[in-house]
């Protein structure tokens, strides 16, 4: 199954890669499969990799992880938060089978 294309990641989530791998360098990543299932990776941080198809975190004894698929790293919210984070806000949106134009 392969990732659908390579979409560029903000700069400043590289420094968020160091700042945390200088600090522990023991890795939770959850990022979204090519299906868009969830993935978990947990291991020790040993770098970014770019290949032709975009760049992977590397994680020891983990499948790589493609960037801009991840939702966190220790927490801290990745490249694809926001489209994770559609999901739990999609029911705001819903009218819990109401009308606007009716009374309640």
């Amino acid at each position: 199954m392969d990732y659908s294309s390579y979409t560029p990641i903000d700069p400043d989530f590289y420094d968020t890669i160091k700042e945390l791998s200088e600090k522990h360098p023991d890795f939770k990543v959850f990022y979204f499969l090519p299906d868009q299932a969830l993935g978990e990776a947990n291991g020790e941080y040993q770098q970014v990799k770019k290949r032709e198809n975009g760049e992977f975190m590397m994680i020891k004894g983990s499948d790589p992880v493609r960037i801009d698929r991840i939702i966190t790293v220790n927490g801290k919210p990745g490249p694809a938060y926001a489209e994770y984070n559609a999901y739990a806000d999609a029911c705001l949106s819903c009218q819990a089978g109401y009308d606007e134009d009716k009374d309640v």
